[in-house]
């Protein structure tokens, strides 16, 4: 990621939408992603990246 986040999409877990630049508090948003498309897909790369993450730390126990 580059640039500044406050010039950045980010999704809001509480509406839905996404958002350009700091709109929503910090709790409500995830992020910074650099396109639109990116934000509007934010829960699945979350979801993906936690599975990921569960498998990587099965695989160390």
């Amino acid at each position: 990621m580059s640039g500044d986040p406050s010039k950045q999409y980010w999704y809001n877990t509480n509406t839905g939408d996404v958002e350009f630049g700091y709109v929503s508090p910090a709790p409500d948003r995830v992020g910074p992603f650099e396109t639109k498309a990116e934000a509007e897909h934010a829960l699945e790369t979350l979801r993906a990246n936690s599975a990921k993450w569960a498998e990587e730390d099965a695989a160390n126990d």
